[in-house]
């Protein structure tokens, strides 16, 4: 009789190689330096996370194309320092009751949870902008604006700046 087929290494030890990645990068940034024990601790953590919590997650999300994802960073990296200067902008040249600050609802052609997920974060880390709730149905996301003249084009915007780009890389 065989027996039932073991994970082999990899599978076992490194189920979510991205995120041993990005946990051991960010441990390092976090420690602002660079050194072995740090690098060490880095690895560990980053191996052992995945891990332990692999179980809490076995359908992990699949990217289609990690060209596409490393692309959506680096728009993202690029919008969040446009945003901080046109925020920088507003606080120091514009008067705040000529703010025009509003509540937006973004309605999600997204389906998958991760995908939500990275464009709600996506949405609060560019500078101006706050993510605020999902919807319960996960159908529309609400956002605050700092300044959006026009609500419908910092919906527009979000739509397919981000979301369309998330879209492609998930679903």
């Amino acid at each position: 009789m065989a027996s039932p087929a073991k994970p082999g290494f990899f599978k076992r030890y490194l189920p979510h190689p991205l995120l041993t990645l990005t946990l051991t990068v960010v441990w390092m940034l976090l420690l602002n330096s660079l050194s072995w024990g740090g690098l060490v601790v880095g690895l560990v953590l980053g191996i052992l996370i995945p891990i332990l919590s692999s179980h809490f997650w076995p359908d992990r999300p699949r990217l289609k194309s990690l060209h596409k994802f490393i692309s959506y960073a680096l728009v993202v990296m690029w919008d969040i320092v446009v945003a901080n200067i046109q925020v920088a902008y507003l606080i120091l040249f514009r008067r705040a009751d000529k703010l025009r600050s509003c509540w937006i609802s973004v309605p999600l052609d997204l389906k998958s949870p991760e995908a939500i997920t990275l464009l709600a974060g996506t949405v609060t880390m560019t500078p101006g902008t706050v993510s605020s709730d999902l919807s319960a149905d996960g159908r529309a996301l609400l956002v605050h604006c700092l300044d959006a003249p026009d609500p419908a084009a910092a919906v527009a915007h979000i739509k397919t700046r981000y979301e369309a780009r998330l879209k492609e890389i998930f679903e």
